[in-house]
């Protein structure tokens, strides 16, 4: 992957709007949602591994019955392709 900054447009484009993933301040983020804790943990739980895998860290707020992970490449200040690759991996475990 060439982990460059990608603009607004290029963001959209790559990202259904069904996704739930929403573009803001050189991020992206998407709020999560479950029936209690457990499973909140279980779900931040299986994001960690994969970021873990992808060697690429959201950030990760949780609590009962949600969980939000905003997450952006720090060292282009902004997306790249390593985020959307990161959000469509956790969309496949949600």
């Amino acid at each position: 992957m060439e982990r460059r900054k990608l603009n607004e447009a290029e963001v959209e484009n790559l990202l259904p709007e069904s996704s739930g993933w929403k573009f803001d301040d050189d991020r992206l983020e998407r709020k999560f949602t479950f029936d209690n804790f457990a499973e909140a943990l279980a779900f931040v739980n299986k994001v960690g591994e994969i970021a873990e895998a992808a060697d690429h860290h959201p950030d990760i707020k949780f609590g009962w019955g949600y969980a939000k992970i905003e997450t952006t490449t720090h060292d282009r200040d902004g997306v790249t392709d390593l985020d959307i690759e990161l959000t469509r991996k956790i969309d496949a475990i949600s």
